[in-house]
């Protein structure tokens, strides 16, 4: 079993052991931690968090899109953590995860994988 410490800055710096087996909102409610979710498959952005150190395996979200990605949210109840991470959790941490597409549509690099155009700048290689 390995294990990873999972920092929340804006619930004070608690911090949390999981087990990088299981996904984080397993490991996170299970220790009292207080999160919204929805589908627990990955298929909705109820349980979206910003993370801002570390890594995480998130292949099975099907919710995000790239800019999402890029701008570091993860959907915790697929992600599965490959060290150890922090993350800013709650509506505190959605600052760029919603964004009108009407004012700012998203360009085509920025798109879900698989209809999004790649870049071809190999300097901004996507996640």
């Amino acid at each position: 079993m390995t294990m990873y410490t999972i920092t929340l800055v804006n619930r004070g710096d608690a911090t949390y052991q999981v087990d990088g087996k299981k996904t984080l909102l397993e490991s996170l409610r299970a220790q009292g931690v207080d999160l919204p979710y929805g589908c627990k498959y990955g298929g909705c952005i109820t349980c979206a968090a910003k993370i801002t150190k570390g890594s995480v395996n998130q292949t099975a979200q099907v919710a995000l899109n790239n800019r999402q990605i890029n701008d570091g949210y993860v959907i915790l109840c697929v992600a599965r953590p490959t060290s150890d991470c922090t993350f800013e959790i709650g509506v505190e941490s959605h600052d760029q995860l919603y964004r009108n597409p009407f004012l700012d549509p998203l360009k085509p690099h920025e798109l879900k994988a698989d209809v999004a155009t790649p870049l071809k700048d190999s300097s901004e290689e996507l996640l």
